[in-house]
C-alpha cells in the first residue's frame, strides 16, 4: 500500500514560505534606499509635530509635557487635536525605545503622560 501524500504537500509549503521569499519582500525597489531607522524618519517627517530637539531627554516630566504641549499647539503639521498629537508622539517614542529604554527614563516619560493630561485639563 503506498504512503499518504502528506509529506509531499509539506515540502511544497516549505518551499513557498522559505527564507528567500521573506528576504525578497524586505528589499526596497530599484532606486529606493530604505532608511535604516524608519522611526527616526517618522519623527522628522510625519504630520504629527515639530518637536524641540532633545525633548524626551529633559530631566523632569513636567518640562517634557510642557514642551510637547507647546510644540503641539504651535505645529502646523498636525492633523488631529493638540492633546492627541502630543500624547501619540510621547507614546510612539516610548514604544519604539522598547526594552532598551532605561527604567528611570521610562518612569519619567510615563509621568509625563499624566502631566500632559493635567496640563491639557483632561484629568
Amino acid at each position: 500500500m503506498p504512503a499518504p501524500q502528506k509529506s509531499a504537500t509539506r515540502k511544497t509549503v516549505r518551499k513557498t514560505t522559505g527564507r528567500k521569499a521573506n528576504t525578497a519582500r524586505r528589499k526596497a525597489g530599484p532606486g529606493k534606499a530604505s532608511p535604516k531607522r524608519w522611526s527616526q524618519r517618522v519623527t522628522k517627517e510625519s504630520d504629527a509635530l515639530d518637536l524641540k530637539r532633545g525633548v524626551f531627554r529633559l530631566t523632569s516630566a513636567s518640562k517634557i509635557a510642557a514642551s510637547l504641549k507647546r510644540s503641539a499647539e504651535h505645529s502646523a503639521r498636525r492633523k488631529s487635536g493638540a492633546y492627541r498629537s502630543a500624547l501619540s508622539m510621547l507614546t510612539f517614542y516610548i514604544n519604539r525605545a522598547g526594552k532598551t529604554l532605561p527604567k528611570t527614563q521610562r518612569t519619567r516619560l510615563e509621568r509625563a503622560k499624566v502631566e500632559l493630561r493635567r496640563q491639557f485639563g483632561r484629568e
